[in-house]
């Protein structure tokens, strides 16, 4: 690790910093509607987002700072066990493709914002959509933080801010100065902002890791060299592997299918899948989204070249960005931490936005104040995605970089309990809203109290997402076990609930509203005069 502050590497960081936080001003600019106070052009960009604006945004949204740091650096501590995020975000495209056009569609002809104003109106139950909304929040708060300690990464390994014994406001400063930047550009232009910025983001991202996997294999005497120093690593540790072992491949397995399953029930998600101008541009997206899958295969071999090129850290998620600068002339290794701490402001801003939506419409309307106006709700959102992203910012400034890590992996468990009522509501009404709820309930519950009894180095609880799988004998996903829970409660019940003709919510959809698209008569929600014929 080279001492002091490298301060060509921290130049060019900061021209590219200041560069993207230009663009998140501008982009209030950029499309301008004729009325900016309304959840529709804040929180999700005017709907007018075509194919490529989409992709990127998606990309950016879904492959953060974090997925640039955690997934080689679980490659790097753990071996080909953490490339279960290739299959992962494989399987996850045939998936959206058959729920999230339809999901565009029945949107766009009712105006939802967020995924609980449809559990809303497709089960006439308020109590189900504030449980979505919660669980959605609640899974976003840690994910906010895992940009944040990308960032932090990145600046400790560039040497500023000081070493352990400096006072915390200068050693923080310059995360807290980043997040006042990311704060201020995401409360002035909304969606927007991260939409344009993710063109620098995906650009530098896939730029760097072009030139790092055809340069770092050169400079450690190639392929074959790098593999074989990996096994013998994991060999004379005893912890780790070139190929899963047998022991793991339950764990391997079902932490693939629950993360796939989860992925899109992420408000984050859903936010930048509604910005879409139509619904073709969606299911063009999920078949050019792969590409980004091609990119993390690629990606999570620095993992193998971390170890190869004997970087030593006592956090692995410094792994890759102390291989950069080992490796890297300064000039590029700048480049390089600037493609992973921009990577951190674009689906921060879009978490925090997609969070805010949430509390708006699903808590503060349905609640608190149902008369709320349109400019009302634009302003009451804008508060909350500052609060949550202050929240963020005190969860890692206060607490250990793993327990942030723990908590994401616990909402990710979280999140997965909203796949019954959103997806099961896209195809059928035949769920029983209180059925659902009870479902949700029961997988909310065993998720977090079998997560609660997981230890690992450094946590009494919450160490850790995989157990012992009942009535199986193997470990696996504990997400899946409470998924798998959550849909058989809510199957028995809801053939209960009808048996005894409980009241059942009113749907105020139609089955037409899920091959809707934008032009078809009847959506509710048109284009601005502003944006309706913008080039996309």
């Amino acid at each position: 690790m080279k001492d002091g502050v490298n301060g060509v590497a921290l130049g060019v960081f900061v021209f590219f910093f200041l560069a993207v936080t230009v663009m998140g001003f501008l982009a209030a600019r950029w499309r301008r509607p004729d009325n900016e106070h309304s959840l529709d052009e804040w929180g999700l960009g005017g709907r007018s987002f075509g194919t490529w604006v989409t992709w990127f945004l998606l990309g950016g949204d879904l492959y953060t700072a974090y997925t640039f740091v955690a997934v080689p650096a679980a490659i790097y501590a753990a071996g080909a066990a953490g490339f279960f995020a290739v299959p992962y975000t494989i399987l996850v495209y045939p998936l959206i493709f058959t729920f999230l056009p339809r999901l565009w569609s029945v949107s766009h002809r009712h105006g939802y914002v967020t995924t609980s104003d449809f559990v809303r109106g497709r089960f006439g139950s308020k109590g189900l959509s504030l449980a979505v909304a919660l669980t959605g929040i609640l899974a976003t708060m840690p994910y906010i933080a895992l940009q944040l300690v990308g960032i932090q990464a990145v600046l400790d390994v560039m040497g500023v801010g000081g070493g352990e014994n400096t006072n915390w406001f200068v050693k923080d400063l310059p995360l807290l100065i980043a997040f006042g930047v990311l704060a201020a550009y995401t409360y002035s232009s909304g969606l927007r902002a991260p939409a344009l910025i993710a063109f620098v983001k995906d650009t530098l991202i896939y730029l760097v890791i072009a030139v790092a996997i055809i340069y770092i294999p050169i400079k450690l005497g190639g392929f074959d060299d790098v593999f074989a120093k990996a096994g013998a690593k994991y060999a004379e540790a005893k912890a780790g592997a070139l190929v899963p072992a047998p022991a793991g491949q339950w764990t391997y397995a079902t932490l693939a299918l629950g993360s796939a399953l989860a992925l899109f029930m992420y408000p984050h998600s859903i936010t930048a899948t509604l910005s879409s101008r139509s619904r073709e541009v969606i299911r063009r997206n999920t078949t050019i989204l792969p590409l980004y899958s091609l990119m993390l295969g690629l990606l999570a071999l620095l993992g193998f070249m971390a170890i190869a090129a004997g970087v030593k850290v006592t956090n692995g998620q410094l792994a890759i960005p102390q291989l950069f600068e080992d490796m890297f002339p300064d000039w590029f290794a700048g480049v390089a931490f600037a493609a992973i701490g921009i990577g951190a402001l674009v689906p921060a801003a879009i978490m925090s936005i997609a969070a805010a939506n949430l509390f708006t419409r699903n808590i503060y309307k349905d609640f608190i104040k149902p008369d709320a106006t349109a400019k009302e709700e634009t302003r009451v959102s804008k508060i909350v995605s500052l609060l949550v992203k202050v929240g963020a910012l005190v969860f890692v400034l206060t607490m250990d970089k793993t327990v942030a890590i723990n908590f994401q992996l616990l909402g990710g468990i979280w999140i997965l309990q909203t796949f019954p009522a959103l997806v099961g509501g896209l195809f059928t009404r035949w769920f029983h809203r209180w059925a659902l709820l009870a479902g949700w309930a029961v997988g909310m519950v065993y998720g977090t109290v079998a997560a609660y009894g997981i230890a690992s180095p450094t946590q009494a609880h919450f160490g850790g997402s995989a157990k012992e799988i009942p009535g199986i004998g193997e470990i696996g996903y504990i997400g899946l076990t409470a998924f798998v829970l959550n849909v058989a409660v809510s199957v028995v019940l809801t053939f209960a609930l009808k048996a005894v003709k409980a009241p059942e919510g009113v749907d105020e959809t139609k089955p037409e509203d899920y091959t809707a698209d934008a032009g078809d008569p009847g959506v509710q929600v048109e284009l601005p005069p502003a944006t309706a014929g913008a080039s996309h």
